[in-house]
């Protein structure tokens, strides 16, 4: 059974809403840290483990000399170095150093802290639930912008559209 038109408008609306309010707790707590929110966004993927600088441009949904200024600046602060990829020499390999795996973790720890002070009145089955649904309708988003690359119906792409602004 698909979804009504009502129920998806409310959907958008509320992703739109949720996405208002991480930016502003985000932006409130990054506040005399040295590495900002988009900072914050690339750490947290190398943290995944060592990956191609390219594939990372992918995940982050940004272009290569944007990933490339950022890096910089995370190895600027010693949290992540750059290698040359064994298997391809044109491109390069991005990991943590033990520095930034620290970082990262303090940073988590922080956010954990301060959602779980936001969400205090919530019940642990509240919370579960609503990271069941969020976890669900990621990768539906996400398998819809894969099929967009691939060449999405109009429907797709005007869904995909709405989404982004």
């Amino acid at each position: 059974m698909a979804v009504a038109p009502d129920t998806a408008a409310d959907l958008v609306y509320q992703i739109f809403d949720l996405q208002r309010a991480v930016r502003c707790i985000s932006t409130a707590n990054v506040r005399g840290q040295d590495t900002g929110v988009a900072l914050q966004g690339v750490l947290r993927f190398v943290g995944e483990g060592e990956t191609r600088a390219t594939r990372l441009a992918e995940r982050l949904g940004v272009s290569a000399p944007v990933l490339s200024r950022h890096i910089a600046d995370l190895e600027e602060h010693g949290l992540v170095v750059r290698r040359q990829d064994p298997d391809d020499g044109r491109a390069q390999l991005v990991a943590l150093t033990p520095l930034g795996a620290e970082k990262l973790r303090h940073i988590e720890e922080q956010r954990t802290a301060v959602l779980q002070d936001y969400l205090r009145d919530w019940s642990e089955e509240d919370a579960g639930d609503t990271a069941k649904s969020l976890r669900r309708l990621t990768e539906s988003l996400k398998k819809s912008a894969r099929a967009t690359a691939a060449g999405a119906t109009n429907e797709q792409k005007t869904l995909e559209e709405s989404l982004n602004g």
